[in-house]
């Protein structure tokens, strides 16, 4: 096992990361004045994983598999993983990403219990032809609800506007048709691909003490054998660098349009890269669409948009995008401001006070969450299972505090322009 202990200038407690002989990285946050705590253990597997090499050989699964092999996963028949949890006082869940899976539990009480069956239930599987058949069933009501959801079904849209053939535009559930399609054997062969250790971190923060959970998970881990971890080749479709489509419109049952204007990236990102490019945007789209700028408050006097008008960002280490948008009476007129504003600022860059008050707010953000276990976690996993060292969070800070006009302008001209953009609407039909 190695062992590196860390007192970061800038984050208020201790991390201490290892990485056992089995490949496992784990994070340990011992932050003894909080009563909660909060543990994940991510794989890095998601729904874009759909192709991948191992021993020379080419495996292609049906869409929303990785989504599938996490409802299984709390099919244990020798205990109600759940109700394991809940016995003593903790909750457990799990979902999946584009491009991780994640298991999780909170609790204020025997954390070294609950570490152990977080640990326990996620390193093993219980597949029968009979339960896979079963859960079909239940993951085909799970993408019927959500794609009668129309913030969901605006999203799906514009990825798949955005996006010809990279994975990322087929929603993470996948669709009834290819649920249907999932063997007990393509299970079987992903989770022995994509769940080994190595391929692995567990992440805990709160309130236990740090070597009795070290030592846990070392006793948990060392009874456990694996074998040797598979080398992985993910392989995904060369995706042209401009959008499928410039505009997409979809009539749907809903009371209000919904309007997205999304930014594609050419190229995903990783590790310092990602956490300084991700951070750049964050702060650039505070300054231009936050809530306490002059455009978000105009929206809002001229009844173009509601409180839930937003702008989001991700990046990832394959693809990456900008989305702005929300309810509109208007979505051609809202999209048409949407350009022109960004064409001014484009031309004249945002000015100094506006960067400003965007990076102070943001970091005040970041700042705040590190008293919210869960939100810490989240984004450790995130950074971390995207490339990004182990202190990940200790470099947004970082990065914030570095972060320039001029770097935030140019990121604005060669991310925010017209010829990557597309618009998406989802109306009434």
């Amino acid at each position: 096992m190695s062992d590196a202990r860390h007192v970061s200038l800038e984050l208020p407690f201790e991390t201490r990361t290892f990485r056992l002989e089995n490949g496992l990285v784990v994070t340990l946050m011992p932050r003894p004045a909080l009563h909660q705590t909060y543990a994940m253990f991510a794989t890095r597997y998601g729904s874009v994983d759909r192709a991948f090499r191992t021993d020379g050989k080419v495996h292609e699964m049906p869409d929303g598999i990785a989504h599938f092999l996490e409802h299984k996963m709390f099919e244990d028949p020798e205990m109600d993983v759940f109700a394991r949890f809940a016995a003593h006082g903790a909750s457990v869940d799990a979902y999946t990403t584009f491009d991780h899976t994640a298991y999780y539990f909170s609790g204020t009480g025997e954390i070294a219990k609950h570490v152990g069956t977080l640990l326990d239930f996620v390193q093993s599987i219980h597949l029968t032809d009979e339960n896979v058949e079963k859960e079909k069933g239940i993951i085909a009501q799970e993408i019927h609800m959500v794609n009668d959801h129309p913030d969901r079904r605006a999203y799906m849209e514009l990825l798949r506007a955005m996006y010809h053939v990279h994975p990322v535009r087929i929603d993470i559930a996948g669709t009834v048709e290819s649920v249907q399609a999932i063997t007990k054997e393509q299970l079987l062969l992903c989770y022995e691909t994509f769940y080994h250790p190595s391929n692995m971190v567990l992440v805990i923060a709160g309130g236990f003490d740090a070597d009795e959970i070290a030592h846990v998970i070392e006793e948990n881990q060392a009874k456990k054998s694996f074998e040797e971890p598979p080398s992985i080749e993910r392989l995904y479709p060369e995706e042209p660098p401009t959008p499928a489509r410039s505009r997409h419109w979809v009539h749907f049952p809903v009371q209000q349009p919904r309007l997205l204007v999304g930014w594609k990236e050419a190229n995903g990102a990783s590790g310092s890269n990602l956490i300084e490019q991700d951070t750049a945007m964050t702060i650039l789209l505070e300054a231009l669409f936050g809530p306490t700028s002059a455009f978000y408050q105009s929206l809002l006097d001229e009844g173009l948009v509601d409180k839930g008008f937003s702008a989001g960002y991700q990046l990832s280490n394959t693809f990456g995008y900008t989305l702005v948008g929300g309810n509109t009476p208007h979505p051609d007129v809202l999209a048409e401001r949407i350009q022109s504003h960004l064409a001014r600022e484009r031309e004249r860059g945002i000015d100094e006070e506006a960067f400003e008050r965007a990076r102070k707010k943001i970091m005040g953000r970041v700042l705040m969450s590190l008293d919210q276990n869960a939100f810490l976690v989240r984004n450790w996993v995130a950074y971390v299972l995207r490339g990004a060292e182990a202190f990940a969070f200790a470099d947004v800070i970082a990065v914030l505090q570095t972060m320039t006009l001029e770097r935030a302008n140019a990121r604005l001209r060669e991310h925010l322009r017209d010829d990557n953009m597309v618009i998406s609407a989802v109306v009434p039909s």
